[in-house]
């Protein structure tokens, strides 16, 4: 999200306006359409200052009409839209500014909570992967199949596939996919049955 800022880690005192990108961009692209960068064709010859937020590819932008020499109650993108669009700019709303607190006590919550929704997010991650692991056709399985479908040929491999991924949510063989690689995305209860539709065809 873009908006106003305060935040001593990355910007020390100074009210930062901080840019939404994509959302800037695409402003640029549709009142202008000169096809040069809003940021650096436009921005910065205005005189706004590009502050970068430490080595995330975030930053935030300062410049006058825009956080320098205005009344901090009367936030608006005015100036930054007419240098990026040539446009006059027609916010009549006020923004806030967030002020991000810094303290000891707070960067210590935020690292806990960090800490706790991206261990959650990896050990859902590690759960997912063994579940898929769990229900895979086995590489024993894989390699018998893939010898059974040679045995078969392409168009008998193909028919007896589709039969043994009927009702689950397998997609069905593409156009173009290698038996190997149709294979991998089995489950164990498929490759089963495919081995037995295989492997009775084989023997008749």
């Amino acid at each position: 999200m873009s908006g106003f800022i305060r935040d001593s880690k990355y910007y020390g005192d100074r009210l930062v306006y901080e840019p939404l990108e994509s959302k800037w961009r695409r402003y640029h692209a549709t009142h202008c359409g000169c096809g040069g960068d809003w940021l650096e064709d436009h921005a910065v010859p205005a005189g706004f200052t590009v502050l970068p937020r430490g080595k995330s590819g975030y930053y935030g932008l300062v410049g006058p009409g825009l956080t320098e020499g205005v009344d901090e109650s009367r936030l608006t993108t005015n100036a930054l839209w007419e240098a990026v669009t040539r446009q006059p700019g027609t916010q009549d709303w006020f923004e806030s500014v967030e002020v991000v607190d810094r303290s000891e006590a707070a960067e210590a919550q935020r690292k806990a909570h960090n800490d706790a929704y991206y261990g959650q997010r990896r050990e859902e991650s590690a759960a997912r992967k063994k579940a898929a692991a769990a229900t895979s056709a086995t590489p024993a399985q894989a390699r018998y199949l893939l010898t059974l479908a040679q045995k078969a040929g392409d168009e008998q491999f193909t028919a007896q596939f589709a039969k043994a991924i009927k009702g689950t949510v397998i997609k069905p063989r593409g156009p173009k996919e290698g038996a190997q690689v149709a294979i991998a995305r089995l489950t164990k209860a498929a490759a089963t049955k495919l081995i037995s539709a295989l492997a009775d065809g084989d023997a008749s």
